[in-house]
């Protein structure tokens, strides 16, 4: 049996130990402080989905504007994850990502088991 495609991942996962392939943007390597960032949640309470649009640079606070031409971000986290793992999203990424999710990509994953 051939085991199935690797699905496509992010430009990068942040972990406590962070190994993202090379040349992929990481959270501290774009230098986002993820605490000053406004979070938009799917619901309440731990496995929610947060997700957050930073610009590289903005380590200090939300209010503090990141250098001109900076690329803008989209950060993924879910509530409680005990690893505060953070997905790292380019614009193009973010925008195939909703394409495929207006078309029902992603609906036999969501689909209960047999």
């Amino acid at each position: 049996m051939t085991p199935p495609p690797a699905s496509p991942q992010p430009a990068s996962a942040e972990r406590a130990s962070p190994q993202p392939a090379a040349g992929q943007p990481t959270v501290a390597g774009l230098g986002i402080d993820l605490a000053a960032q406004a979070w938009h949640r799917s619901g309440r309470g731990d496995g929610a989905i947060e997700i957050a649009f930073a610009r590289a640079g903005i380590s200090v606070s939300a209010a503090e504007p990141a250098p001109a031409g900076d690329s803008e971000w989209i950060l993924m986290r879910v509530a409680g994850d005990p690893d505060q793992r953070v997905l790292v999203f380019d614009r193009h990424e973010w925008e195939c990502f909703l394409d495929g999710a207006r078309n029902g990509e992603f609906d036999a994953a969501a689909a209960p088991g047999p």
